[in-house]
């Protein structure tokens, strides 16, 4: 049986005349998986340290897909992946296609992807912290090309399978995620964390689980080796898939950018954080889940978020002899940039996107590995109960500081945008540019307070 396969989720096979609670939420939903693991061996993504490509798979990984089509007609699509992010090379094209073959706008589709550190290296995405040999490249090429086309394919799987559901919000906890900034940076920092799960469930007319769309804020790092795998996500996504025979299970990564399992560096403890990931979405399905209703608004914008003055040619230059080999390959990068353009860029296209259900879920999506700050800030706004706030979504580009870990420094407040091929850190202000984008899109579909 070839490895790659797709399979296929066809939301219930229904009775002649349908529940009241079914006739009364109007929905349509459908999901599907495909499997996306590499077929040959890859360079892995997330680790400067690596020295070599993959040596085997752990587990296998997805790419899913969740579509919601409300009262109106109109569809909404989720894909989550197991993967570092998608980067904007990537998710344009899957964007453009989309729209040309289903014609689902671009406010209307997100691109989520687990942030797994076990996953393939995909486009450019954090070149300049790989020490990759030449034969890698086309490899990545390979994988990317086909990755694009599985992800168009597996949301028309899930629009053919199109069919009345009911569809849930509610949210849990989960205590494994620790700010690592008091572990890595200094230990008298500010240590926040959102240890939120939320749960967006679709059932069928028998009532039984047809596909569950959760999240949790924190790296999916716990493993460090050389074999594929989801880590904790992945595990937890197994087990809900497991628990519940013919259920898709969906894993967004929210604002984790600042968190990490710990303890962590073992399968044990990966399997352990999945199964208690998956405990909590397990209790959320079991309680009172608040039913959701359309239409869905939606909106999508760019939003221009500055960089500091880069090092000049000459810093650059120097830094091509340094000792540390990914800042040489930065140095490097920057140097073809000015060659090419006789300039750095100064500014960075933001995608910014909100989905909201009715009167019920406001679902604020961001692109970048965004920190902890930006989801507490979000949810102290607009309200903690019926808000889901997410990152790594539609292009991750480079960690997206808050003002005070900007202020702060380290890896998250600027040192990550060496190996992410960025000229210089955010400049300050950053936040502020962010957040209103999200106040304009949350006013615009209605979800403003």
């Amino acid at each position: 049986m070839a490895k790659r396969f797709l399979v296929l989720l066809a939301l219930g096979a229904f009775a002649a005349v349908e529940s009241p609670a079914l006739a009364q939420s109007r929905w349509k939903a459908g999901a599907a998986k495909i499997d996306i693991t590499p077929r040959e061996s890859i360079w892995m993504a997330g680790y400067g340290m690596r020295t070599k490509p993959s040596e085997g798979v752990r587990q296998e990984i997805y790419a899913k897909a969740l579509v919601l089509e409300d009262e109106t007609g109109t569809r909404t699509v989720l894909v989550t992946s197991d993967l570092l992010g998608f980067p904007r090379e990537v998710s344009d094209p899957i964007a453009a296609q989309v729209q040309q073959k289903y014609g689902i706008p671009r406010a209307r589709l997100a691109l989520n992807s687990s942030h797994t550190h076990s996953g393939p290296v995909i486009g450019r995405m954090l070149h300049p912290a790989y020490p990759l040999t030449p034969d890698q490249e086309p490899v990545i090429q390979r994988y990317t090309e086909r990755l694009i086309g599985q992800v168009v394919e597996v949301i028309g799987s899930a629009i053919a399978n199109l069919q009345p559901a009911q569809v849930a919000f509610g949210q849990g906890v989960a205590g494994f995620a620790v700010n690592r900034r008091r572990v890595t940076l200094r230990r008298n920092l500010p240590g926040p964390v959102d240890q939120d799960v939320p749960v967006l469930s679709v059932r069928g007319a028998d009532g039984s689980l047809r596909a569950v769309a959760f999240g949790y804020a924190c790296h999916n790092t716990v493993l460090a080796d050389y074999e594929i795998n989801g880590d904790y996500a992945g595990f937890a996504q197994e087990a809900l898939e497991q628990a519940h025979p013919g259920a898709i299970a969906l894993f967004v990564e929210d604002c984790g950018a600042d968190a990490n399992p710990l303890p962590r560096r073992s399968v044990d403890l990966a399997r352990k954080y999945g199964q208690i990931l998956a405990a909590a979405v397990d209790e959320v399905l079991r309680g009172k889940m608040r039913p959701q209703s359309g239409p869905v608004r939606a909106a999508f914008a760019l939003v221009d978020v500055p960089f500091q003055k880069p090092p000049s040619r000459a810093e650059f230059e120097s830094r091509l002899h340094g000792h540390d080999a990914s800042v040489a390959r930065h140095a490097k990068y920057m140097l073809s940039i000015l060659d090419r353009d006789g300039k750095l860029p100064d500014r960075y296209p933001y995608p910014v996107q909100v989905w909201r259900f009715g009167g019920g879920l406001s679902w604020i999506i961001l692109g970048g590995e965004v920190v902890v700050d930006y989801s507490l800030r979000f949810k102290k706004q607009y309200g903690w109960d019926d808000l889901w706030v997410a990152g790594y979504s539609n292009d991750v580009f480079a960690y997206i500081p808050s003002e005070r870990v900007l202020e702060e420094g380290g890896y998250e407040g600027g040192g990550a945008m060496i190996p992410y091929g960025q000229p210089a850190p955010f400049a300050a202000g950053v936040e502020g540019i962010i957040a209103g984008k999200v106040d304009d899109l949350m006013r615009r579909t209605g979800g403003a307070h």
